[in-house]
């Protein structure tokens, strides 16, 4: 966090991406001429002691030892160009935004079962940011942006939903909850055939792949679950069109 305030304080907040001079070579970019390094904290081996010194600290509780600190450069993805005739490390995983309407019927579907079963108010309203919405658990409230496609909507209404049904991050840790409704979105969404493959893999990712996999083992009865209930609500005709056919 610290470091994360250094880069904004240096960047205006517009930081994104930072890396060493030498990891930056190794990712196949080179940092222009006359860029200005940027100094965040990184930890230090300790320096190599002689006999006596050794002696003293080994006699140290490790309560009195310390980790030493000490400044280092990096830079931002916004000093850097790719180097030529190389290809260049992606910086980002690849993400395919939903589009199109084909789903939009059941958008509605689960946002009144939300209502009904679980008791919050759901809004489509327009959401300033990058966000897509985001799910209130001490208000009991759901918002969506309206600005998004309608499939867009619904797989954002599925992970807020699941946000809704106890995963939230009082119960979890923020990126095992992420990775725990994300996985349910994208298990949901398939089985109504909308494929979240190119949205939910990133978002996942994003969030640790060591600890994503580790949460989505731990937890894939909850995921299951979770799962079934929303495809339930999502496959089964609302009463009203069963007894029409």
């Amino acid at each position: 966090m610290r470091n994360v305030l250094l880069l904004a304080l240096q960047t205006e907040g517009n930081a994104s991406y930072v890396a060493g001079f030498k990891r930056w070579l190794a990712l196949g970019y080179c940092v222009r001429r006359g860029e200005q390094a940027l100094r965040i904290f990184a930890p230090m081996p300790r320096r190599r002691r002689d006999d006596a010194e050794q002696a003293d600290a080994a006699a140290q509780s490790d309560d009195e030892r310390r980790v030493i600190f000490t400044t280092t450069a990096v830079f931002d993805r916004a000093q850097v160009d790719p180097l030529p005739d190389v290809d260049p490390t992606p910086l980002q995983a690849p993400c395919e935004p939903l589009s199109g309407d084909s789903h939009a019927h059941l958008r509605e579907r689960l946002a009144d079962w939300c209502r009904s079963e679980l008791g919050y108010n759901v809004e489509i309203r327009p959401v300033a940011g990058p966000a897509g919405g985001w799910c209130d658990t001490k208000a009991r409230a759901i918002v969506v942006d309206a600005t998004g496609a309608p499939n867009a909507q619904l797989r954002t209404l599925i992970h807020e939903a699941a946000h809704a049904m106890g995963v939230d991050y009082r119960s979890h840790s923020r990126e095992r909850a992420e990775v725990i409704v994300e996985s349910v979105s994208f298990i949901v969404a398939s089985s109504v055939g909308l494929d979240l493959g190119g949205e939910s893999i990133p978002y996942v990712a994003g969030w640790g792949e060591d600890d994503a996999v580790q949460a989505a083992t731990e937890f894939a009865e909850t995921i299951d679950g979770l799962a079934k209930r929303l495809e339930e609500v999502l496959i089964t005709p609302p009463p009203a069109a069963a007894g029409g056919a």
